[in-house]
Formats: C-alpha cells, sequence, structure tokens
C-alpha cells in the first residue's frame, strides 16, 4: 500500500482517437504506474513517491472489441462484413463481452491507483456506474442498474423495455486500474446490430439522444460527468490543456 496518498488526477481528453493507439497509451501508463508501485516495495518512506492517477477521455473510430470472457461468435460480422462498415475489431484484456465503440460515444479511461481512494473492485465499478446515472440525470433520464448485469440502465425497476445506455469494463492490477466505461451520448446505434451486445440478446441499447430526441453537446456531457466522478472519488482534478497523446 501506499504510504503516500496522492488524490490528484490528470485529465486529459485525447479526442477522437484510434482505438488501438488509445490501448497501446493506456498500457503505457498502467505499466509506468505498476513500475512505481514495485519500486516503492524496495524504497524507504522517505525515498517513495507518489503514484500517479490519470483520467482520460475519447471517442473512437467504429471498433469492437472483445472482453476476456467474451464469446467471439457474439460478433455477427466476418472480416469482409467489417471491412466495409469502415469498422475494426480487437480482442482486448479488460472483463466482459463483446461492445461497439464509436463517434458520439464517450469512452472513459480512469488509471487510478485505488491504494490512492480504497482498496475495493466492486466500490470502484459502482462509483462508475454512479457517476452516469448522477450525469443522465441531468437529462431528465433515470438510471439505474440491474442486479447481475454491469452498465447503467434505464426502465431498469420494472424492466418492460430495459435499455443499456452505458457499458463498462475494467481490469486491474496491484490495484491500479485500466480500461473503463462507454456512455451513448448520440451513438449510431445500427453498429449495435452487429454483435450480441455484452453478451445480452434479450435487452436494448440506448442513447442520450435517442432518449430526449435531440442531439447532446459531447463536451457538456464530458464536464458534467468528469464533476461528478471528482466528487465521488473526492479527486483533485488537473485537465492538461492539449487534446491527444502526446
Amino acid at each position: 500500500m501506499n504510504t503516500l496518498i496522492n488524490k490528484k488526477v490528470n485529465f486529459r481528453n485525447l479526442g477522437l482517437i484510434d482505438y488501438q493507439e488509445a490501448w497501446d497509451y493506456q498500457e503505457k501508463i498502467f505499466a509506468e504506474t505498476i513500475a512505481v508501485k514495485t519500486q516503492n516495495r524496495n524504497l524507504t518512506v522517505e525515498d517513495q513517491l507518489a503514484t500517479p492517477n490519470h483520467l482520460f477521455f475519447c471517442q473512437h473510430p467504429h471498433v469492437y472489441t472483445l472482453g476476456k470472457s467474451g464469446k467471439p461468435d457474439h460478433l455477427l460480422l466476418q472480416e469482409e462484413e467489417l471491412a466495409a462498415k469502415n469498422a475494426k475489431y480487437y480482442k482486448i484484456n479488460r472483463g466482459g463481452d463483446i461492445t461497439y465503440h464509436g463517434p458520439g460515444q464517450l469512452v472513459g479511461y480512469p488509471i487510478l491507483d485505488l491504494d490512492n481512494f480504497f482498496t475495493d473492485i466492486h466500490k470502484y465499478m459502482r462509483l462508475l456506474e454512479e457517476a452516469i446515472i448522477l450525469t443522465i440525470g441531468e437529462y431528465g433520464l433515470d438510471g439505474g442498474r440491474i442486479p447481475g448485469l454491469t452498465g447503467v440502465w434505464l426502465d431498469h425497476e420494472k424492466q418492460v423495455n430495459p435499455r443499456k445506455i452505458c457499458a463498462m469494463g475494467v481490469k486491474s492490477s496491484r490495484w491500479v486500474t485500466m480500461h473503463g466505461f462507454a456512455l451513448n451520448v448520440n451513438t449510431d446505434l445500427s453498429f449495435f446490430g452487429n454483435i450480441v451486445p455484452c453478451g445480452i440478446q434479450d435487452k436494448a441499447v440506448t442513447s442520450i439522444s435517442a432518449e430526449i430526441g435531440e442531439q447532446v453537446d459531447m463536451d457538456e456531457v464530458a464536464n458534467k460527468l468528469k464533476n461528478h466522478l471528482a466528487r465521488l472519488f473526492e479527486m483533485e482534478v488537473f485537465e492538461a490543456s492539449v487534446k491527444g497523446v502526446v
């Protein structure tokens, strides 16, 4: 566990970025954080360094990603069909099944050392969900959880027509997190028709714009969500002035 508790979080908007490029960047930052923790184990308390925390927001060009517990046949497209839709496909190291990322979807990648906050993955997931629930609530949407399923849903209580508005899948090692959440804001929902979203066959997918009947300002949603995350995690968020991977 860290002797130096650091609740400062470096925030960066990566803009529209290729999934592989963002994944490589995550892996780099993740490895650097793990390296600091490993080095601290061999140092005196006086010489130890505080581990950094990062929060990246971005959008991706059309891409399908399959988590470790996913089934490849949940992608309903052949390779040539993917190419025709100008979409990519990756098997990745997060939890969960298959999902879609694309323009109009706000993707968040928190790379946090939970030793700086709390060492509880269940709590971590619930707080991510809560930040989404509070954010969409500002647009008049009643989001919530469905027992046994991750992410944020509409019609989560009566479940007459339950609709997922935010998917989640994370990886954690030595209490350092990566991957995260994908909130459908102005997403082209037709792309979800090419998969069994998150391996769930009997529930629909939706977006903020589909529910309220108009396009939503992505930067506005991002700012609201960032503020909710900061409050729930008791973070001190510092925003980088540049976009993209640097």
